[in-house]
């Protein structure tokens, strides 16, 4: 809600609040049978106290726009125009329910909510701090594109051409030998998965993938009808005797796979282990979906070649993302894979948005060809270098005695292990109400209830140290409160 009751107006505060409510539910935008926000959470996105929003409440229930019920909350009862009307207005609330695609986890709803707050501290973000932000170089980009776009018309299927002939050379240097027909432009990597659930598996399929897995934290495939089956990880990722074993006793369709800083853990796969994972999943049959979107922000040394740089039958599908190393906005991504399935899924996603921003896709083009993009990331592997030396820094001094952790070689995070037996939701909500906003194990792997995903790449140096401290300080308070 951006809307905040004026303080210094002559209207008294509730009944602003009223009129705010009010408009909400007679132009429709609060349907009837809504839930609304809790009374404790409107006074304090409203910054008033609570009592200022009962008053509100009490007015309206008394003109009959909401109800109250024990256990259930408040919800909207009527609008102006249903209480003259013969017909009851449609439940939007119940087509809401019985939609096909299923609700991010409370978690995630609460973690999108509280993002935009300017006096969060973000401490699980997952994408590159604004202070990272390349501004300079995207002024050059932007400034060279006028004399390059020929139109800003729909671009064919796969993509524009010119992109994907760039994305060919570049994956060479990986060592992937892929066409540019064998690559889809994508908007972002998660519509890469997207694409994949519905193009690619039946309703009832069985996909494997790490556990925990940023995945987990999606409903892209169980919306589709398709069930996630983890598999234990250990210091090196994936265990391949689980993979053996699970692989027919699920009749599994898929391996979904980060072997690479994998999210949330930061494991790299060694090579010998990828060659090894290859060849189960050939002996096997089993397609494997390789998302490698943390590759290029390696801060010791380079990580092993991916997985497609060795598969030889086209049974690897690869994802990469200009979102985690350049900028989440541009929303490009992209797949390759066998013409086959590249076809398919350019097919599917012509019918879901007729192509990803063409101007994206150009400004993008230009960041590998111009050769920006190779000098942004030895900068940008620079300052995420020093980001994660302080955050070990932070994590010696500050979580001595209450946490354990591995110093991650790359990508954004820290897999934080907690004392056994405190309440990771308490922790969130405490750490919530402290300006503090984190992300808990159990998104990532729903038994998971030991763990947080810290991320040293969106807060700010200053924020970062402050913190983690303040963390620090509510993590030994649940402690002592066990």
């Amino acid at each position: 809600m951006e809307w905040k009751p004026d303080k210094a107006g002559e209207t008294p505060l509730y009944l602003q609040i009223k009129d705010y409510i009010k408009n909400k539910i007679e132009t429709g935008q609060w349907t009837v049978g809504m839930k609304i926000p809790s009374q404790r959470k409107l006074a304090e996105r409203f910054e008033v106290n609570r009592s200022t929003v009962v008053t509100a409440f009490d007015e309206l229930i008394a003109e009959g726009l909401l109800e109250r019920k024990s256990g259930k909350g408040t919800r909207v009862k009527n609008n102006t125009w249903s209480l003259f009307s013969e017909q009851p207005p449609p439940d939007w609330s119940s087509y809401v329910k019985k939609s096909i695609h299923i609700p991010n986890l409370p978690t995630v709803q609460d973690i999108h909510k509280a993002e935009p707050l300017p006096h969060i501290i973000r401490l699980g973000t997952g994408e590159p701090s604004p202070e990272l932000f390349p501004r300079e170089m995207m002024a050059r980009v932007l400034k060279r594109l006028p004399s390059r776009i020929r139109s800003l018309g729909y671009e064919e299927e796969k993509g524009l051409y010119p992109l994907r002939e760039q994305l060919s050379a570049y994956m060479k240097t990986l060592g992937i030998s892929v066409s540019p027909s064998s690559i889809l432009i994508v908007s972002g990597a998660l519509q890469a998965l997207q694409l994949i659930s519905v193009g690619l598996l039946r309703r009832g399929s069985t996909v494997l993938l790490e556990k925990p897995s940023y995945l987990s934290s999606l409903n892209v495939f169980p919306s589709s009808g398709i069930r996630l089956f983890g598999l234990p990880m250990d210091a090196t990722g994936l265990q391949l005797l689980a993979l053996r074993k699970h692989r027919k006793r699920q009749n599994a369709s898929l391996l979904y796979t980060n072997p690479t800083f994998h999210n949330p853990t930061g494991t790299v796969m060694p090579v010998e282990k990828r060659k090894l994972l290859l060849k189960i999943c050939e002996e096997e049959q089993l397609p494997v979906v390789e998302d490698d979107v943390y590759r290029e922000l390696w801060l010791d040394s380079p990580p092993p070649k991916p997985l497609k740089a060795m598969d030889n039958n086209g049974s690897v599908l690869y994802i990469g993302s200009f979102s985690k190393a350049l900028s989440p906005g541009l929303r490009i991504g992209w797949i390759a894979g066998s013409e086959t399935v590249i076809d398919r899924l350019a097919d599917i996603k012509m019918q879901t948005d007729y192509g990803s921003s063409s101007l994206s896709q150009w400004a993008a083009a230009e960041w590998l060809s111009s050769g920006l993009y190779a000098e942004h990331l030895g900068q940008m592997r620079s300052s995420l270098r020093d980001r994660r030396d302080l955050a070990e820094e932070l994590l010696r001094t500050e979580f001595e005695g209450i946490a354990e952790w591995v110093k991650p070689a790359g990508g954004f995070y820290v897999w934080l292990r907690l004392p056994q037996g405190l309440s990771l939701r308490e922790l969130f909500e405490d750490a919530l109400k402290a300006g503090i906003l984190l992300n808990p194990g159990h998104l990532y792997d729903g038994d998971d209830d030991c763990h947080l995903r810290l991320s040293y790449a969106y807060a700010s140096v200053s924020d970062m140290r402050k913190g983690m401290a303040k963390l620090a300080g509510l993590i030994r308070g649940l402690a002592s409160r066990r």
